[in-house]
């Protein structure tokens, strides 16, 4: 028993196509024809079609004088292979984006301003002992950022200050213990 199918152009009870929804009226380019027989052997390589039902869509496709003609060949037909997400490559058709019409590229944060921040903060927990790293970090970090156009300037200048008062309260202890054993003795 043999179902009638859109591309033999024969389609069942009262649903045909108008002239409009079948794209009747536009002519074929000779790209949409090579587009069609694509999408065809891609069906064929695929085991959705037999070499004989191949066989006959291609030559219906070259023979095809509108886009209508060459829908109803691949109506029952996915658009185009099936690949894996990962080696698909991008659609046909696609246009990237113009570069005018893009959000502006954001630089990425420098890593030692960060680690500076952190540092920083750290100050406090660890008894003021993640200063110098802080001043170290925070210093380099500025400088790169002046050299690549990096993001984390302000992370840097924020870890240098509490890695400063870190190293100044240190130093200020030791001072005064200094200064205790001076008098003492």
């Amino acid at each position: 028993m043999s179902y009638p199918t859109p591309w033999q152009g024969q389609w069942p009870g009262p649903h045909q196509p108008s002239p409009a929804q079948a794209g009747a009226s536009m002519l074929a380019a000779t790209a949409d024809r090579e587009r069609a027989v694509d999408v065809l052997r891609a069906g064929f390589a695929e085991g959705r079609l037999r070499e004989d039902e191949l066989e006959k869509r291609v030559a219906r496709a070259y023979d095809a004088r509108t886009v209508g003609e060459l829908m109803l060949l691949v109506a029952d037909l996915p658009q185009g292979p099936q690949v894996t997400p990962v080696l698909q490559g991008p659609p046909p058709g696609f246009r990237p984006v113009p570069p005018t019409f893009l959000p502006p590229r954001v630089p990425p944060t420098n890593g030692k301003a960060v680690g500076s921040l952190v540092c920083g903060l750290l100050i406090v927990p660890t008894l003021g002992l993640t200063g110098i790293p802080a001043v170290i970090l925070g210093h380099t970090a500025r400088a790169e950022i002046q050299r690549t156009d990096e993001n984390g300037d302000g992370l840097a200048l924020t870890g240098l200050i509490f890695g400063w008062l870190a190293v100044t309260g240190w130093a200020l202890m030791l001072l005064l213990m200094i200064a205790a054993t001076a008098s003492s003795t």
